[in-house]
């Protein structure tokens, strides 16, 4: 009997590859392109929304770690994303369309999976793996409300992109913060002036009214937002100083035309091989478009901007996974149904294909009649695992990697780069030595 992967993103790719890899027939359901989310566009698998950026790639980082520790598992995103790798200074972004393409071939030319192009709108029986992120549509949420219980909302939102031609080349210089990695993104310089003005006029853009499936699960005075994904207006009201504290710092850049470090920085990375498209970094926004095109039009060298897209916000929904959800990913009132991606609490691209990962390996070793896996609490993924499980915590929100979710080393290092190398050094030699004696 072939296991149902319901959701053909990030995670359901990771969870359908790992389970055919295993043996494991698999039929994977995706509702696109006969129907898409109110964020998704693209026909393709494993589509980016939010940025096209899987963040850093230094092994010394908590991103660098986790795609470490999905390279060594076989993973079938940090493959597909090497080959539609852009230039992203010290990031490893994709073109999307190139990714997209790359995880759809894999995954249609494989022999064991079988891809269904039909909505689901009920659970299904048997070995399921749900994996339909963070905008799971509403009759399939419904169905899974009624096993879990009431979900949890919070909204997340993307950010424009604008062609690199209309930018205003005596303005913009391509820099890296530090100078580290190459010179790949386009800096876009504040005075102290042009900042203020900016400043005014964002807090006081109007909005984007929300979409009516979001009405019933939000009002004005209970906006809640991921902090990651966090709407560049609602930073800015927070105070005048919030964006040169966070997106649009100016520490480690100097603008060439004065030799100084400018007041603000707003930053755009690559979109495309080409460098012809290039988003707005850290602009995720919920204003209208026109909103978008007069305020931001304010950001030196973007007067004359085209914007190819605008940033949208949307829905996103996950359970309670510490009160319902065991370590390996699957319910603990029904074993053989597992979920996968955004929907367990696990925030961001590379987390989302980590925990597919996961969700398939153990729904293959489950099937199969062997030991379930629990990656060491010193690996990023185990220590993931852990933190959406934990039936302790008492406000859950999503999780994306991060050091302070794994263990301290025994010896205290004050220095930070060589701390966060070392935790690396011992996540990826327990990982090793778990692969060797559990045959992973």
């Amino acid at each position: 009997m072939a296991v149902k992967v319901i959701g053909a993103g990030l995670a359901g790719c990771e969870a359908a590859w790992q389970l055919a890899k295993a043996g494991a027939e698999v039929r994977l359901y995706e509702m696109k392109p006969h129907k898409y989310s109110p964020a998704h566009k693209y026909p393709g698998f494993a589509e980016l929304v939010c940025s096209n950026s899987l963040k850093a790639e230094r092994i010394g980082s908590a991103a660098g770690m986790l795609k470490e520790e999905m390279r060594r598992l076989g993973s079938l995103v940090i493959e597909c994303a090497m080959e539609a790798k852009v230039s992203a200074g010290g990031a490893l972004a994709v073109d999307r369309e190139a990714f997209s393409d790359a995880v759809t071939e894999r995954i249609k030319n494989e022999s064991l999976i079988t891809v269904v192009d039909e909505e689901v709108t009920e659970i299904p029986e048997g070995n399921v793996i749900i994996a339909t992120g963070p905008l799971t549509s509403e009759a399939l949420a419904e169905s899974i409300r009624g096993l879990c219980g009431e979900g949890l909302y919070f909204h997340d939102a993307a950010a424009p992109i604008v062609t690199y031609e209309s930018l205003d080349k005596d303005k913009v210089f391509f820099a890296s913060r530090y100078g580290r990695g190459e010179a790949d993104y386009i800096n876009c310089a504040f005075d102290r002036d042009e900042y203020l003005a900016f400043y005014n006029e964002l807090i006081n853009a109007e909005s984007a009214p929300l979409k009516e499936f979001e009405k019933e699960h939000f009002s004005k005075d209970a906006f809640k937002v991921y902090e990651g994904c966090m709407p560049i207006e609602v930073l800015a009201k927070r105070g005048e100083d919030t964006m040169r504290f966070g997106p649009l710092k100016p520490v480690g850049i100097t603008d060439p035309r004065t030799g100084k470090r400018p007041y603000a920085v707003v930053q755009l990375r690559a979109e495309n091989a080409q460098g012809t498209l290039y988003n707005i970094v850290g602009f995720q926004t919920n204003l209208k478009f026109g909103e978008q095109k007069r305020v931001f039009s304010m950001i030196p060298g973007l007067e004359n901007a085209e914007f190819m897209r605008y940033g949208v916000m949307h829905r996103n929904t996950y359970i309670d996974s510490p009160r319902l959800m065991t370590p390996y990913f699957n319910l603990r009132q029904r074993e053989d149904l597992f979920f996968a991606g955004q929907i367990t609490g696990v925030e961001g691209y590379i987390e989302s294909s980590a925990s597919g990962i996961m969700a398939g390996l153990n729904m293959a070793r489950r099937i199969q009649g062997r030991q379930m896996c629990l990656l060491p609490e010193t690996t990023m993924i185990g220590a993931l695992s852990r933190y959406i499980s934990d039936p302790t915590v008492e406000k859950f929100q999503p999780m994306g990697c991060n050091m302070g979710i794994l263990p301290e080393l025994p010896d205290r290092i004050r220095d930070k780069q060589l701390r966060y190398e070392k935790i690396a050094d011992r996540g990826l030699e327990a990982l090793d030595e778990y692969i060797r004696i559990q045959e992973v």
